[in-house]
C-alpha cells in the first residue's frame, strides 16, 4: 500500500487514504520526534503530534505509545543481551585457539550473529584487532554507538500514519486507523485462527455461502472476545481455544445384555481439568454431560 505507485494512483483518483508507514520513516521526523512541543494526548498512554508534508498535499501523523514503548525495550534489551553473549563466547574461544585463525570465517560468523539480531545490531561497532599476544592472532572487540542508544530513547513506541486527509483532528485520524487495524486482523483471523481460506467460487450463490459462513464464524469469535473482556480475561480468544481445546467428546460404548450383538452408544463430554474449570466458570459456561441422546441402537 505504501509504494509510491499506489499512492500516486490515490491522489490522482481523488481518493482518501490513511496508512502505516515503514519503521524507517520514523528517522525521517527525528526532530520533531525528539522536541516535547506540539504532542497532544489522545487517549491513555498515547500521544500524537501533526506534521505536514514537504508537498502539503499530506499530512503525517507522528504517533507514541507507552505500552508499545515498553515492549521495544523489552526487545532490544533481549537482543543487546543476545548479541553480547555470542560475541562473548566467539571472543573466549579466541582467546582459547592454539593457531592462528583466518579473519574471513571470523567475520562471516559476526555478520550472522548481528543479521539474526538485527533490531539491535545497530547499536554495536565490532572490530577484529590483531593481537600478537594470542596464537589466533585476533582479538575481537566491540563498542556501543551512544548515538543508537539516543536514538532507541526517542523512538521507542514511536510510529508514523500518512494520509492525504488534512481536515482532521490527530485524535480522528488515530482512532480511525485503530479501526482500520481492527478489520485488517478480522481477515487475517478468518485465515488463520478459523481456517476458513479463501476459495474461488464459480457461482454467486457459493460466494455468499462462503461470506455467510465467515461473517458467523467471525461473530462467534468476537462474541468469545466480549465474554473474555467481562470475565477480566483480556481480548484474545486464542488463549481461551488453546487452554480448552483439550476437552474432547468420547463415545461410550455398552454391549447389550441379552447377549444379542447390539451395542448401546453413548456419547460424553470429557471432564475438564482445575484450570478449564476455573476458565469456564468465569466465563459462564457449563458443559454437558452429553451432546445428545443415541439416536438408536447400533448394531
Amino acid at each position: 500500500m505504501t509504494s509510491a505507485d499506489n499512492l500516486a494512483w490515490l491522489q490522482a483518483t481523488g481518493r482518501r487514504y490513511l496508512i502505516g508507514t515503514p519503521r524507517g520513516e520514523i528517522r525521517k521526523w527525528s526532530r520533531q520526534v525528539a522536541e516535547t512541543k506540539d504532542w497532544q494526548e489522545i487517549r491513555d498512554g498515547v500521544e500524537a503530534k501533526l506534521c505536514r508534508g514537504p508537498d502539503g498535499q499530506e499530512t503525517f501523523l507522528l504517533c507514541r505509545s507507552a505500552e508499545r514503548r515498553l515492549n521495544e525495550q523489552a526487545m532490544h534489551e533481549r537482543f543487546q543481551t543476545r548479541i553480547e553473549a555470542r560475541l562473548g563466547s566467539l571472543q573466549r574461544r579466541l582467546e582459547k585457539a592454539r593457531s592462528q585463525k583466518d579473519r574471513g570465517p571470523l567475520e562471516r560468523q559476526i555478520g550472522r550473529i548481528l543479521e539474526k539480531n538485527s533490531r539491535a545490531a545497530g547499536r554495536y561497532l565490532v572490530t577484529l584487532v590483531e593481537d600478537l599476544s594470542l596464537p589466533s592472532r585476533l582479538r575481537l572487540t566491540w563498542f556501543v554507538r551512544t548515538a543508537w542508544d539516543d536514538w532507541a530513547r526517542y523512538s521507542e513506541g514511536a510510529y508514523v500514519l500518512r494520509t492525504n486527509i488534512t481536515d482532521w483532528t490527530p485524535a480522528s485520524l488515530w482512532t480511525t486507523y485503530v479501526q482500520l487495524t481492527e478489520a485488517e486482523a478480522a481477515f487475517r483471523i478468518q485465515k488463520s485462527e478459523l481456517s476458513l481460506r479463501p476459495v474461488w467460487h464459480q457461482k454467486a450463490e457459493r460466494v455468499e455461502a462462503h461470506i455467510l459462513v465467515c461473517f458467523l464464524a467471525y461473530v462467534m469469535w468476537k462474541t468469545l472476545e466480549q465474554w473474555q473482556r467481562r470475565a477480566g480475561l483480556g481480548s484474545s480468544p486464542r488463549t481461551v481455544l488453546d487452554e480448552l481445546h483439550r476437552i474432547q467428546s468420547t463415545d461410550v460404548v455398552v454391549p447389550a445384555a441379552d447377549g444379542s450383538h447390539r451395542e448401546l452408544q453413548i456419547r460424553c463430554v470429557t471432564r475438564p481439568d482445575r484450570e478449564q474449570a476455573t476458565l469456564l466458570d468465569r466465563l459462564g459456561l457449563t458443559l454437558p454431560e452429553r451432546l445428545r441422546p443415541p439416536a438408536s441402537l447400533k448394531m
